[in-house]
């Protein structure tokens, strides 16, 4: 306030010069205490291990200088992060060596850290199970809890948020089983899983459990876990437009980090104030928290938290018109993102990136960015993401149920203990009452069984939950994933030609690829429609003798423009005119989407040849193609089962994932095989057998 009324008195060009001197001046005196207080904490640990050094010079080696090392390395996480994966690997080596169990649970946790860190999901997640596994075999509930949480956090970078859920949901028995003792980590959980709802805008289910982390902190009376919750709750509750209360909040977090020198949350807390006043359109003082945090960060080894301040400073220069320094910060922030894999960074990045490019008038590289932008929303907003949370609401109230079931049946036994201790007592006396304890033992039985199908029952509830939702999360998958972005970018499009941002002539130029993406969509329709037919009907098969050349003749003719596009020639081999026993529909849509797939993966000038050979009581049909091939992995994944695994073509061709699973389907549902044969760069093999008819086909053309 002081600063505010000084400015006032000054030109705006001496107010900014004042500015400018002042956060100066503040970086200079407090900046070097920063570095002192995190140099200090670290000389006291090496002036320890020196000492270990001293006392014991032959074998000083021991669990105790694993542990400091640990520490050491831990604190230079952000720091330094080199150091941090070169001491974890030392350590491991010397736990090892004195059999020292708990020393490579850590050693690997602080080389998964390292991994998490630079963005290495697949070698984080590989250390952090490693060490899961040998905690687990030591019993150490603690670090098996820190690893519910890291493991569940490499998942949710990664966007996969239901396994992400399943591990904070395990977490959460784990430190209720002693809940005193876990308070820190039950809160943990509760504010991971509110980052879960909070990822897909679900905000009031979001404060909920936000605040359910709160009451953990309340109950432990740890300031530093408070803050670090009152942070994340004062983002979202920006998000809510709940600015206020927003600002009380990360003001008080600000003050716990600098008076206990956490300076890594410090800069992260800097971040959420300069979010708070972006949202707010204060485009000056988002500025300066930013530059707060962006100073802290010069000595702070951590890619994550910068992208977040690199994406709000792109915006706050962006509402300041400062188009030039805008573009400079949201490509650093992208270029972080995809280095580090971070799908949520990379989302946020391409839209600013939109936004920039859209303002400067260069709209195709604008609709490259709204097209990337739309689909990794996609897949980051994907059903299966929303099933999980729905899931978790269900786990709860079974829970629950189960829980009031307990509960019912222990006050039913207590009460027929009851019963029992009066006939005993009784009978000591009369020895005449043998008939009451009779009959109490049998209603006790009763009510075990009871409660035995009751909790049956419930579990058999909650599968066929999941079975019911099979269906629906795989249409809406796919509509989501392949039906959605292309006719997200046809409307992106439009809506710029509607506003006069695209021209006659501009527009014309994307009509190929607008063709390109209609042809897509059709083709995934019929798959769709026969795939949801073939759902609805269950195994509802209708054979009869059919033509397969035929059928073959009808999808070369369907799919002729398509290879003419790329100069790929289909030949039909199938000259005995044979006949099959099956459904005709199935056959049509296994012959359609196999020379489908054959042209998409054959480059120009290439050739699909359709074969049939006889084979005791079936036709084995080969489409056979002189595309790119496939290695054995690929080959592996095609027709297990629940896959939708899905490549783009030669020609950047889209699929759904669904085609070859529906094949599969269809050509089992008529007592078929189907496998493929591939070599990369020679071309693909795809082979399916189907029943013949019981005479041979003469007449049909």
């Amino acid at each position: 306030m002081k600063l505010n009324k000084r400015m006032s008195a000054f030109s705006k060009s001496e107010a900014r010069h004042l500015y400018v001197v002042a956060s100066l001046l503040v970086l200079f005196l407090y900046f070097p205490c920063l570095l002192q207080a995190q140099q200090s904490a670290l000389d006291s640990i090496s002036k320890k291990i020196d000492l270990l050094k001293k006392e014991n010079p032959d074998d000083y080696k021991d669990s105790i200088y694993v542990k400091l090392r640990y520490n050491y390395a831990s604190r230079h996480r952000f720091i330094q992060s080199d150091s941090l994966f070169s001491i974890s690997k030392e350590l491991l080596k010397i736990s090892k060596s004195i059999t020292y169990p708990k020393g490579e649970v850590l050693a690997l946790l602080g080389i998964g850290d390292y991994y998490s860190d630079k963005g290495d999901s697949e070698k984080s997640l590989s250390n952090y199970l490693k060490s899961f596994e040998r905690a687990n075999e030591i019993g150490d509930t603690e670090i098996k809890l820190r690893l519910f949480i890291n493991i569940g956090q490499e998942h949710s970078f990664l966007g996969k948020y239901e396994e992400a859920l399943q591990n904070y949901l395990e977490g959460i028995d784990l430190a209720s089983i002693n809940e005193e003792k876990y308070l820190t980590h039950l809160s943990i959980f509760n504010e991971l899983i509110a980052n879960l709802y909070e990822s897909q805008k679900e905000y009031e289910q979001a404060l909920t459990f936000y605040l359910e982390a709160k009451k953990f902190n309340d109950k432990m009376g740890n300031e530093k876990s408070q803050a670090e919750t009152l942070t994340s709750l004062s983002n979202l509750l920006s998000k809510m437009g709940r600015f206020d209360r927003a600002m009380f909040d990360i003001n008080n977090s600000i003050a716990v980090f600098e008076k206990l020198k956490i300076y890594d949350w410090l800069a992260y807390a800097y971040t959420i104030k300069g979010h708070i006043y972006l949202d707010q359109k204060n485009y000056k003082w988002s500025l300066h928290w930013f530059d707060q945090s962006k100073a802290l960060h010069r000595n702070l080894d951590d890619d994550r938290t910068k992208i977040d301040l690199f994406d709000g400073m792109a915006n706050a220069y962006l509402g300041m018109s400062r188009d030039s320094l805008s573009l400079i910060y949201a490509q650093q922030s992208f270029d972080i993102s995809k280095r580090i894999k971070s799908l949520e960074g990379q989302k946020d990045g391409a839209k600013t990136l939109y936004k920039i490019y859209k303002k400067q008038g260069d709209h195709r590289i604008a609709l490259e960015y709204h097209e990337l932008f739309q689909s990794i929303s996609d897949t980051l907003s994907r059903d299966g993401n929303k099933r999980s949370l729905s899931l978790l609401k269900t786990k709860l109230d079974y829970n629950q149920q189960k829980k009031d079931l307990i509960f019912k049946n222990n006050k039913e036994l207590a009460k027929q203990q009851n019963y029992i201790i009066t006939t005993l007592v009784v009978i000591f006396a009369l020895l005449v009452t043998g008939i009451p304890l009779y009959f109490n033992q049998k209603k006790q039985k009763k009510l075990y069984k009871v409660l035995k199908e009751s909790t049956q029952n419930l579990g058999e509830r909650e599968e066929e939950l999941r079975e019911i939702n099979k269906t629906k999360d795989k249409l809406f998958s796919i509509i989501g994933h392949d039906l959605r972005g292309p006719i997200g970018a046809l409307q992106g499009l439009l809506n710029l030609f509607s506003k006069g941002d695209v021209g006659m002539e501009e527009f014309q130029g994307f009509v190929p690829k607008l063709k390109s993406d209609v042809d897509h969509i059709l083709f995934t329709l019929n798959n769709l429609l026969s795939w949801g037919y073939a759902q609805m009907n269950g195994s509802n098969t209708r054979p009869k003798s059919v033509s397969i050349s035929k059928i073959v003749d009808n999808s070369i003719n369907l799919l002729s423009e398509l290879a003419a596009s790329k100069d790929v020639t289909i030949v039909n081999k199938i000259k005995e005119k044979p006949l099959a026993y099956a459904d005709e529909n199935h056959l049509d849509v296994v012959i359609r989407n196999l020379i489908s797939n054959a042209i998409k993966f054959t480059p120009q000038n290439g050739l699909v040849t359709i074969e049939a050979e006889e084979d005791k009581q079936f036709w084995r049909i080969k489409v056979q193609d002189t595309g790119i091939g496939m290695d054995r992995k690929t080959q592996q994944k095609l027709f297990s089962d629940n896959s939708n695994y899905t490549t783009y073509g030669t020609n950047n061709e889209k699929g759904t994932g669904l085609g070859l699973s529906l094949c599969k389907d269809m050509v089992e549902r008529n007592n078929g095989k189907i496998w493929v044969e591939s070599t990369l760069r020679h071309g693909s093999n795809f082979y399916f057998t189907i029943p013949k008819a019981l005479k041979t086909y003469k007449n049909a053309g």
